[in-house]
């Protein structure tokens, strides 16, 4: 088993991470946030227009200026003050209002009740204490609000998930193992797939901490934050947004997200 990580531990590789990461993916090179998941949890959302939201774990800033677009008076934020700077550069270029934060997203530094919704794109698998993020989402959420947030799918991405080829290069098959593992904090080296090989010459890849939770443990989770599921996304490329973006071809065999639309119970 993996020794648990704890949260500044875990503050730090992101920081590490920060500048390089927001400087691919601005390149264009996070093709499955771009071209599948952050659309996909967009039409997932309720109409937010008029309400005021917190996105937990913001990075960079693009997603939650997309919130901001639809709307939504925002705030934000994230662990790595290097993502917060570079939020905040982009906001001052072309201000939306958003509202950029250093903070931890097990302990939020806003009063009890101050959001109409909160969110989370792909933020809460990379805590080591998931459980203490969603109850710090209830407790700033309003009476009624609702919390939305994204995960590498537990079920298809758990420890182990290679995408298997045919003799032409095409997806055929997704091989995954080590469900039951118990992952808190192994580190793994990654980059954008996308990435072609003269920028992965120049760019080493990320040291990102692991953490792994069964659907189970995920719905436990939920449940034990006073929160009710009310929609599940399971993002799936089009065949036609398939063959336009071949990075993104293997989530029509099985998913590589996984969406919770929650809201707070009194």
């Amino acid at each position: 088993m993996t020794p648990r990580m704890d949260g500044s531990k875990n503050a730090e590789f992101w920081e590490a991470n920060a500048e390089a990461w927001t400087r691919l993916a601005r390149a264009g090179y996070d093709v499955y946030r771009d071209a599948l998941n952050t659309p996909a949890f967009l039409a997932m959302l309720p109409p937010i227009s008029g309400l005021e939201g917190l996105d937990v774990g913001c990075g960079e800033g693009t997603n939650t200026r997309k919130l901001a677009r639809l709307g939504a008076s925002m705030h934000a934020v994230d662990i790595a003050p290097t993502f917060i700077r570079r939020a905040r550069e982009l906001e001052a270029n072309d201000p939306l209002g958003v509202d950029f934060q250093i903070g931890d997203a097990t302990a939020l530094p806003f009063p009890e009740e101050s959001f109409d919704f909160v969110t989370a794109i792909m933020s809460f698998m990379d805590l080591p204490d998931p459980e203490r993020a969603l109850g710090e989402a209830r407790r700033v959420l309003r009476p009624g609000g609702f919390l939305q947030f994204s995960i590498l799918h537990p079920c298809f991405a758990p420890p182990h998930r290679r995408v298997l080829r045919d003799e032409f290069g095409q997806a055929r098959a997704i091989e995954i193992a080590g469900y039951f593992d118990s992952i808190d904090g192994r580190i793994d080296s990654w980059c954008f797939s996308a990435l072609p090989p003269e920028e992965r010459k120049k760019n080493p890849p990320f040291q990102l901490p692991r953490f792994h939770r069964t659907l189970a443990s995920w719905v436990d989770m939920i449940g034990r934050a006073g929160l009710v599921i009310q929609r599940l996304g399971e993002p799936s490329a089009s065949a036609d947004l398939a063959a336009a973006a071949p990075t993104v071809a293997d989530t029509r065999i099985a998913g590589l997200f996984l969406h919770f639309q929650v809201v707070k119970v009194p």
